[in-house]
């Protein structure tokens, strides 16, 4: 089987296409069905936000665009070019990473050593030495705790952490599954401003947060995700502004 080669964009693609396209995407646990037909895009330079419930599909569609989950149906481009049901590692490649919930740092292990581990595919140690000076430039925390064992760090340290190991591999689209998940309101306001600061210098976020407000305030349009389906796609503004119309899609 072929790999990806991703290297451009297609050339029938212009200026104003997604670099990221779902559509009617359908995934199933077993006989389960949990995705029904979930359609979204994501552009450029943009931070986009899934929101919804616990269950209503939002990690599944990261885990399927980054194929740890295969879809039933559908299409998932990227760049124009089809990546559904291809190996992780392919994608990866291709220019997406991928930071799951609940941050899964290897504890035992120093956090310099798991930094490296998201450089898996590339081949230069010089340039894996280069990547983890950017690492540590943007988390100048880490650089402090390099040499110790990950499962110390506090739980902002540790998604801090994840997010430097999933920055090793140079993605153009970073997707962060509940990055705030369990963290203080200070530390999880430190998070946030890492994802602000990333995609300032050019990297596409694509993000699930449970929190609504903590979504809302970071990306600059959302995708509501009820039971497997998008409900509707707004500005940030027009949800964070309309208590009401939050409470009529998210049911408070």
């Amino acid at each position: 089987m072929s790999t990806i080669t991703m290297d451009a964009p297609d050339r029938t693609a212009t200026a104003g296409d997604p670099v990221l396209r779902v559509q009617d995407l359908h995934v199933a646990y077993g006989s389960t069905a949990a995705l029904h037909g979930i359609s979204l895009d994501v552009h450029a330079g943009e931070t986009v936000a899934l929101i919804g419930a616990n269950g209503a599909g939002k990690s599944t569609t990261l885990r399927a665009i980054s194929g740890l989950l295969k879809a039933r149906s559908g299409s998932i481009d990227w760049n124009g070019k089809p990546i559904a049901n291809r190996p992780p590692e392919e994608i990866v490649a291709a220019g997406i990473a991928h930071c799951p919930e609940e941050r899964h740092v290897w504890p035992g292990m120093t956090v310099e050593e798991n930094i490296a581990l998201g450089a898996y595919l590339c081949r230069s140690k010089d340039e894996v030495r280069t990547r983890m000076g950017m690492a540590f430039h943007r988390f100048p925390r880490l650089r402090e705790r390099a040499r110790q064992m990950a499962g110390t760090l506090s739980g902002g340290e540790q998604q801090m952490l994840a997010i430097a190991r999933a920055l090793m591999s140079e993605p153009r689209l970073l997707m962060l599954d509940e990055p705030s998940l369990g963290l203080s309101p200070r530390m999880a306001e430190e998070v946030f401003e890492v994802v602000r600061a990333i995609n300032a210098h050019g990297v596409t976020v694509l993000l699930v947060e449970q929190n609504i407000h903590n979504a809302l305030a970071v990306a600059s349009r959302a995708y509501v995700v009820q039971t497997g389906r998008i409900t509707t796609a707004r500005p940030s503004a027009e949800l964070r502004d309309d208590p009401e119309l939050l409470k009529a899609y998210l049911g408070g």
